[in-house]
């Protein structure tokens, strides 16, 4: 359900969505399948995040997960009940490849993309956090591939975990289909920070959104896009590209806007925003 001051948001069956200002709430809502993805909460966030793709008025997308817990990963039970359709492989691989799209669509959000993790983050709860740009996560936070010990691969979430935390990392814990804390998440560089309490969590939680405040929306925008395309695409491609975001932002409203600041030794208007 959409908060009432978020009214061009989609209308949503597992999430709720609040809008505080430049930043977005987003709160994972099946409390009662530990924040399982099923087919609905897939068109919830993939319709979410369609909607604010173009919206810099908006700075930051804040997840986590309702009664305590991120995400225990997809809906196995849909799964299960996919074998028994009359068309189970279209069914099934349509629902594991959503995911996978689903993940890239959180990770080339515009927008800075916090995860509050506690409680379960499993499987594709876990890959979720592995796309966020700021994870803060609870001590006591139960994360990891637990996918190998019920027959399955982490096939959607594997690509992206190996890009957070390395091959080697990411090859133990999925054949092992090894399950953590947050303590050792941190550790690992998945996530970067640690809570003990969920006071701690809030407290990190408005220091970093104190932080993103002070990027501009635009030149945050073009450094994630920049930054996601290291390794992936030609060296000198990826720099001709880059010279041309650094050029636009350079000479458009920001730049200018921050180079007064700075000489004016003033926070820029958009911290104000």
């Amino acid at each position: 359900m959409n908060d009432a001051n978020t009214m061009s948001l989609p209308a949503t069956q597992h999430l709720q969505l609040e809008r505080d200002g430049s930043v977005l709430y987003v709160t994972l809502n099946r409390p009662a399948a530990r924040n399982a993805f099923n087919t609905a909460m897939l068109d919830d966030v993939t319709n979410t995040f369609a909607a604010i793709r173009d919206d810099r008025t908006l700075r930051t997308v804040v997840m986590r997960g309702a009664g305590g817990c991120f995400s225990a990963g997809a809906d196995l039970k849909e799964v299960a009940a996919a074998r028994q359709s009359t068309q189970a492989h279209d069914d099934t691989m349509r629902f594991s490849r959503r995911f996978g799209t689903l993940t890239r669509q959180v990770e080339n959000a515009p927008q800075a993309v916090v995860m509050v993790v506690e409680g379960a983050a499993l499987g594709g709860g876990f890959g979720l956090t592995c796309v966020s740009d700021i994870a803060i996560i609870h001590a006591e936070a139960k994360m990891g591939m637990p996918e190998t010990r019920r027959g399955l691969p982490p096939a959607q979430i594997a690509p992206f975990v190996v890009n957070r935390i390395g091959l080697t990392q990411a090859r133990r814990i999925a054949v092992c289909g090894d399950m953590f804390d947050g303590e050792r998440a941190v550790a690992l560089g998945v996530g970067h920070y640690l809570a003990h309490t969920a006071t701690e969590l809030d407290q990190h939680l408005a220091d970093v959104l104190g932080r993103i405040r002070r990027s501009a929306p635009g030149a945050l925008a073009a450094t994630k896009a920049i930054m996601l395309r290291a390794g992936r695409a030609e060296m000198d491609q990826l720099l001709d590209d880059a010279a041309e975001s650094f050029t636009h932002c350079a000479l458009g409203a920001e730049g200018a806007e921050g180079t007064r600041a700075f000489i004016d030794k003033r926070a820029p208007a958009w911290e104000q925003q």
